[in-house]
């Protein structure tokens, strides 16, 4: 019982154990290895003594315990971070200004200015998600040497250019704010669609997304995008009871049983959606949310109002242009005029990863150009991390073969 219990308390709480303890040393490094001694204390530990009442709590006491006794030996040796993590131990602050909740208040860290873009989401992922090194190099799709340096680096940024892990002003936020909503968004798309691993979503990555873009919203009420963020969170969070049979198998959105979408998380969504609508002041996360609001309306896959899906998608792609959102206009495009016309989109388009491939060899497998097909589904195969989805192509790529 204890080392799955140890899986679950880490996947749970590795996030605000973290978290804490960035707060109380002021070192991400300091905090990373004491919660990791933490939890290898506990695989050595809980099976003889059981799983304690608050296996947070522990995990927490344990690791503060084990970052204090590192920083006295190394604070012996005339090591002035270890020194300076100790004295900010010590004096920790009661006020924590306008953003109190640990794990937000990491992120708003994480988005710091000095670092870039890439950096800020891969730390985020790594302190606030869980996710392994493996892991996060296989959502940049970049080797894993590659992101273990890139995130040496930015914790090493971080130190070198002393940038306190400090509650940000009132006057900061705005400035961080396009990144800490790029980084929650990401945290839950690796959540609703793992990169890797047996089971196709990860329910407690959702969830804590979720719970920032709520923490958000409270902060920021009045900014439209928290609102379109959160929104397009919910509405695709009420899917997820029926995106997988009972047995892992992955169920395709045309194909859901729609009346099992968690009904108060629909509505939520919708309520946040015309929030914005009232606002007029569209953005990326705004529109998004449009989307999913105009499927969920739908009662079953073909009321579906496609023509206003493509609309929004070319309102989407205007203040986006990538890739990403013009393959996924292609698909309305296909539903729209027909998979010939979505096809030829995609035909313009280069992605890395499966999904470019999947979804133009469902267009052709529409089409019935099963040979070609086959052959799409195989490269899509070739790319996909996921087991969930990995089974899916498998099952259809045998289906055109047979067919063929």
């Amino acid at each position: 019982m204890t080392e799955p219990a140890v899986e679950q308390v880490f996947r749970e709480q590795y996030a605000r154990a973290v978290a804490v303890l960035v707060r109380v040393f002021g070192d991400v490094d300091v905090a990373e290895e004491a919660v990791a001694d933490a939890f290898t204390t506990a695989v050595q530990r809980w099976p003889e003594d059981g799983v304690p009442p608050s296996p947070a709590g522990w995990i927490i006491t344990t690791a503060r315990h084990r970052a204090i006794d590192r920083l006295r030996r190394e604070g012996s040796r005339a090591d002035r971070y270890a020194q300076a993590a100790l004295l900010h131990a010590a004096a920790e602050p009661v006020d924590r200004g306008p953003v109190a909740d640990d794990r937000l208040r990491l992120v708003f860290t994480c988005c710091h200015p000095a670092l870039s873009p890439p950096a800020q989401v891969a730390l985020t992922l790594r302190l606030l998600g869980g996710l392994t090194t493996a892991e996060i190099a296989a959502a940049f799709l970049v080797p894993e040497p590659t992101m273990g340096q890139r995130l040496v680096r930015a914790k090493a940024k971080i130190r070198a250019g002393r940038i306190p892990y400090r509650v940000p002003t009132a006057a900061d936020l705005p400035a961080r704010l396009g990144s800490v909503l790029a980084v929650v968004y990401l945290v839950f798309t690796e959540g609703h669609t793992a990169t890797g691993g047996d089971q196709l979503a990860r329910a407690d990555l959702c969830a804590e997304a979720v719970r920032l873009g709520r923490l958000l919203h409270e902060l920021m009420p009045d900014e439209p995008e928290v609102i379109g963020l959160l929104a397009l969170m919910l509405l695709t969070e009420s899917r997820r009871p029926v995106r997988t049979t009972a047995d892992g198998e992955l169920v395709l959105l045309a194909d859901q049983d729609r009346s099992r979408w968690d009904a108060a998380l629909v509505a939520e969504g919708q309520a946040l959606v015309r929030d914005c609508l009232r606002r007029a002041q569209p953005g990326p996360y705004q529109v998004q949310a449009a989307i999913a609001a105009v499927h969920s309306d739908a009662r079953t896959a073909v009321e579906t109002d496609w023509a206003q899906v493509r609309q929004l998608y070319d309102l989407l792609l205007e203040l986006t242009p990538t890739p990403v959102v013009a393959l996924h206009r292609a698909v309305a495009v296909a539903e729209v005029e027909g998979p010939a016309a979505g096809l030829a989109l995609v035909d313009g388009l280069t992605l890395p990863g499966h999904l470019v491939h999947a979804v133009r060899a469902d267009l052709l497998r529409r089409l019935g150009r099963r040979e070609e097909a086959a052959a799409a589904y195989a490269a899509a195969l070739e790319r996909v991390g996921n087991a969930a989805e990995r089974a899916f192509l498998e099952r259809r790529l045998a289906e055109q073969r047979a067919a063929g």
